[in-house]
């Protein structure tokens, strides 16, 4: 029995990577003055940071339902069934559209389960590899589907948001807020944990932020977390966004505070989230692995 894992470019994973991996990845659209793009195709990371730092418009969107179910029919005719992993349905409708596609056309019956385990940037990335660990395993794609979803609330995000211009014009801030914020030098960290983007803390230094994210890490791990991490099944992983320098810096950090927790990877955030987060930002997560 052969399984397909399929994602999207949410979870960080490039298209060349997607190859060597044997896995594929879903480029996520970016609408950029009315004119769409697609990105890790026909938008680079640079080319993105560019236009959004100018007088531009971007947006996000779903991926086409029509372009998605082509896909699958394609990677049917050499594999048996799919997993596929988007992003969390709590920032996308794009979950509920594939979920409504897979269990509506009979061409995927039986053969497509989507994932919805609340999952983006780095922690997706996990569960996609911790899908294609275990179709290496044998274990077929409902086995695959059922696992993600009974793990799907053992992971943390926390991100420190650089500047509050982006939250602001994607209608997260109030401009009043935002005001008040840009003039005290706040930058909050955020916190995923589930569906929602929530806030965290208000710090004002970078290494404040540091100091908070690693805490929240702590305290996951001696509490909700605490047998995972004794298992050993727990890993850790950084976001950024146009930051990499200091996320080298953090993951030494990280790796020094706690050297029992296995650190996996540093990642670019998404585009999708990026948007609305601009540049500068630093995340650390957490994700249970297979």
């Amino acid at each position: 029995m052969k399984v397909a894992i399929i994602t999207d470019s949410n979870s960080g994973i490039t298209q060349a990577e997607a190859k060597e991996l044997g896995i594929f990845v879903v480029p996520m659209p970016v609408l950029i003055d009315g004119e769409i793009f697609y990105e890790d195709l026909t938008l680079t990371q640079p080319q993105f940071y560019e236009k959004l730092l100018g007088d531009v418009n971007i947006s996000t969107s779903q991926p086409s339902p029509v372009d998605v179910g082509d896909l699958w029919r394609k990677v049917l005719k050499d594999y048996d069934s799919i997993v596929h992993i988007p992003m969390s349905s709590g920032l996308s409708e794009t979950c509920h559209t594939l979920t409504h596609l897979a269990e509506s056309e009979p061409d995927f019956a039986g053969k497509v389960f989507v994932v919805d385990n609340q999952r983006i940037s780095v922690t997706q990335r996990q569960s996609a590899i911790d899908a294609l660990n275990m179709a290496k395993d044998g274990k077929s794609a409902k086995e695959i589907h059922d696992w993600l979803m009974k793990t799907k609330m053992q992971s943390s995000i926390y991100i420190m948001v650089d500047t509050l211009k982006y939250l602001k014009k994607g209608g997260r801030l109030t401009p009043a807020v935002a005001m008040i914020g840009t003039l005290l030098k706040i930058k909050p960290v955020l916190q995923i944990q589930g569906e929602k983007l929530d806030q965290y803390k208000k710090v004002r230094k970078l290494v404040d932020a540091k100091t908070e994210i690693i805490n929240a890490l702590k305290h996951d791990f001696e509490t909700r977390f605490k047998d995972i991490v004794e298992a050993g099944k727990m890993t850790m992983s950084i976001a950024h966004t146009e930051n990499l320098p200091e996320a080298e810096k953090f993951r030494e950090e990280l790796k020094a505070t706690f050297p029992k927790v296995e650190f996996t990877f540093i990642n670019p955030l998404s585009l999708s989230v990026s948007v609305h987060i601009g540049p500068g930002a630093l995340a650390g997560a957490c994700a249970i692995k297979y």
